[in-house]
């Protein structure tokens, strides 16, 4: 969805940026969403700035969020459980444990 953005000068519909990257001037449109635009339109009556600023600020710091390695997780651990003596005997003959679990008898 395109939008519109009042930035209390003037509606403004594409934004030119210019700077030095990978050697060249680059120009873009770029289409907010309105969520974003809320966004900026705050930031801009808090803290003032031009909008170049603040979406440069911005997307650095989503940048740098997103090109940093994930932190390191916690462990994880199972919580021991005692369920008692097991109701088969032994666990090592399978078929056996079957046919008793099943209701047959086991010769």
């Amino acid at each position: 969805m395109e939008s519109n953005i009042n930035l209390g000068i003037k509606w403004i519909r594409h934004q030119s940026i210019n700077g030095m990257m990978f050697g060249c001037d680059m120009r873009t449109t770029l289409t907010l969403e309105p969520d974003v635009v809320a966004m900026i339109e705050q930031l801009q009556q808090d803290h003032g700035g031009s909008l170049k600023g603040i979406v440069n600020e911005a997307l650095r710091n989503g940048l740098r969020g997103m090109l940093a390695p994930p932190p390191p997780r916690d462990g994880f651990q199972t919580r021991e459980v005692d369920l008692g003596r097991c109701r088969w005997g032994s666990l090592d003959d399978v078929a056996e444990v079957l046919a008793i679990a099943e209701g047959e008898g086991f010769a």
